[in-house]
């Protein structure tokens, strides 16, 4: 992987394409950046999916997250909100025994709480992408040029405070402005890609043609 003389924070691939370096670590985590990060998702379950597994990644990578990702989705119903508000404490104990995910009471049981507030959601919004797409921010209020940079002093934003305040004040946990925004920045909210990844241009085409759920 060839970084000298490239832009700070991207580096070039064996295919030679750029690509943001926080994610040269792996294969994994390269096909991770090219075909999820950025772009855009109105499907509930991974929206449900993105915001259970970044509250785990409280306080870990997000590679460690990634890497785990089939075994929590074998845990936690696919993250089907429905089957999953149904859990029980009995869940709970057999979750707190599963080495294949993070095994963190407050985390499981945030997961489990919050799968019954996402069908609160989609009582009121009709879907839970419904309710987040109403954050995203508008284009003139992002940095007109995402360098390595700009982007090191963002890790929240005012829409992903507002977001934050608002779970928490309808029952939500693990839900912090950070965590919502890297949420953000996952599901396409947000296009954090930097200016020179080849992801970026695809990313910004693919909210272009977005229908936004209603």
């Amino acid at each position: 992987m060839q970084t000298s003389s490239l832009p700070d924070g991207l580096f070039a691939a064996a295919d030679g394409l750029l690509r943001c370096r926080w994610c040269a670590a792996t294969p994994a985590y390269i096909h991770y950046h090219d075909t999820e990060w950025g772009r855009p998702v109105t499907d509930d379950r991974r929206l449900f999916e993105k915001l259970c597994l970044e509250g785990f990644q409280a306080g870990l990578s997000w590679l460690t997250i990634l890497n785990k990702r089939e075994a929590f989705r074998a845990a936690f119903a696919g993250f089907d909100a429905e089957r999953l508000a149904r859990y029980t404490e009995a869940d709970v104990a057999r979750l707190l025994g599963d080495a294949g995910i993070v095994r963190h009471r407050g985390k499981i049981v945030s997961a489990i709480n919050n799968a019954r507030r996402v069908l609160e959601l989609r009582a009121e919004f009709g879907s839970l992408a419904a309710y987040a797409w109403g954050f995203e921010p508008a284009p003139a209020s992002r940095p007109p040029v995402f360098t390595h940079e700009v982007l090191r002093a963002i890790n929240r934003s005012p829409q992903s405070i507002e977001m934050s305040k608002d779970l928490k004040r309808r029952g939500w946990s693990f839900v912090g402005p950070t965590t919502v925004y890297a949420f953000m920045q996952a599901m396409g909210l947000v296009n954090d890609h930097l200016d020179g990844c080849h992801v970026r241009g695809a990313a910004l085409a693919a909210r272009a043609g977005l229908a936004l759920p209603r």
